[in-house]
């Protein structure tokens, strides 16, 4: 049996190899990647690293020969560039003849609003469409993804957020990393969706969380859209990072985010990190 792990490079895709890698012999595990020299050190293990590049098809087919089980770790971008790879992919798997497509989604997909959700939804009803045995693997958000706020906090500025009192289900990348390796590696997967999400938080009980792990109160801030546009471009966050970010605390602020599931901990065996010894595994990472 051979799996394939797209985006391994990535700060997802990384972890997942390294948790596949304690089921599976190198033997066993093939990646396809942009840029393959960003790879080595997987090949150096045994990996099977591949050429194959979402938004150039004719480079799939190489990558997904004699492959049974696919992982499709989504991309990212506008919408319309998001399908049309995710497409590619997919029907390289069905050329492929490949036995199984888990794929990396968000919360609640087929009936969310929020604003990450068009993309994704498409990608789920293409995938079954395809006729190939899937597992739609529907994550949440990544507490790494608020590294910059922890950092900020622990230098004693506030936690700013325009999500007021709704909900998200943060979780780290580990946690993710090991129930999607779960499902790549287990059996009984066919035709499932599972829901992964950390207990619903607002974001004055995650900042609680994180003044636990600091050893300091951290002060919230509530502000609207557009203030917390320019606080994120006045600490440098990204341009291109921005709309993600605003329609994350939007989706949170509507209730997008706020989904209660037991898969994540069906998947992992145990129960989930805490968000403290989350905040402290990230701050430990840093040092």
């Amino acid at each position: 049996m051979t799996i394939l792990v797209t985006g391994a490079t990535g700060q997802l895709g990384s972890k997942i190899m390294n948790q596949v890698l304690k089921s599976i012999p190198a033997s066993e595990l093939a990646v396809s990647v942009r840029n393959p020299e960003k790879a080595e050190q997987l090949r150096a293990q045994g990996v099977d690293v591949r050429y194959g590049d979402f938004a150039k098809p004719e480079t799939l087919d190489d990558a997904f020969t004699g492959v049974d089980r696919l992982l499709i770790v989504s991309s990212g971008g506008p919408d319309d560039i998001q399908i049309r790879q995710h497409t590619n992919a997919v029907e390289a798997a069905v050329r492929a003849k490949v036995a199984f497509i888990a794929y990396t989604s968000v919360t609640n997909a087929q009936e969310s609003q929020l604003s990450l959700i068009p993309a994704h939804r498409v990608t789920e009803q293409i995938i079954k469409a395809s006729g190939i045995p899937y597992s739609f693997l529907r994550n949440n958000w990544y507490l790494e993804n608020e590294i910059s706020s922890i950092k900020a906090t622990m230098a004693g500025a506030p936690w700013i957020t325009s999500s007021g009192t709704g909900r998200g289900g943060w979780a780290t990348r580990e946690d993710y990393a090991i129930a999607i390796a779960a499902v790549l590696t287990g059996s009984g997967h066919e035709n499932t969706v599972y829901e992964l999400s950390g207990p619903p938080l607002t974001q004055d009980e995650l900042a609680a969380s994180v003044g636990v792990a600091i050893g300091e109160k951290v002060i919230v801030q509530h502000v609207d859209d557009e203030t917390y546009i320019e606080i994120m471009k006045g600490v440098g966050v990204p341009e291109y990072a921005i709309p993600v970010l605003v329609g994350i605390q939007q989706g949170n602020r509507e209730g997008y985010m706020d989904f209660t599931s037991g898969d994540f901990e069906k998947l992992l065996g145990r129960p989930l990190t805490s968000t403290v010894e989350g905040v402290r595994q990230i701050i430990s990472s840093l040092s």
